[in-house]
């Protein structure tokens, strides 16, 4: 084998032949689409938005205040969930954000 080669001999044992994928790329591509008629599209149908015929919720009323044992007020929290365990979660952490002692009254449907 002969074991000096050209850098030509090279790139064709390793890519092929380089002038027939350049003429192979060189056609001229034939209109295809000549008897096809595009139309531009038009305007998607808009989704309506469902309006929910009933949505469970709960009513907590909480007993809130800054001090121990002193003044206390009334405090009432609305979630929309059918669990009074998240319910109670929910209005609970609400109401922990402006009064340091809570406590649930009652959890009722409403």
């Amino acid at each position: 084998m002969n074991e000096e080669l050209t850098e030509e001999e090279m790139r064709r044992a390793l890519f092929g032949v380089a002038e027939h994928l350049a003429q192979a790329t060189a056609l001229p591509v034939q209109d295809t689409l000549s008897g096809i008629a595009i139309i531009p599209p038009t305007k998607a149908v808009e989704k309506k938005k469902v309006v929910k015929a009933f949505t469970p919720r709960l009513r907590v009323t909480l007993r809130v205040g800054n001090e121990f044992e002193g003044k206390t007020h009334e405090m009432f929290h609305e979630a929309d969930t059918l669990s009074t365990l998240l319910a109670e979660q929910e209005a609970t952490k609400a109401a922990k954000k402006k009064f340091r002692f809570v406590e649930v009254v009652s959890v009722k449907p409403m």
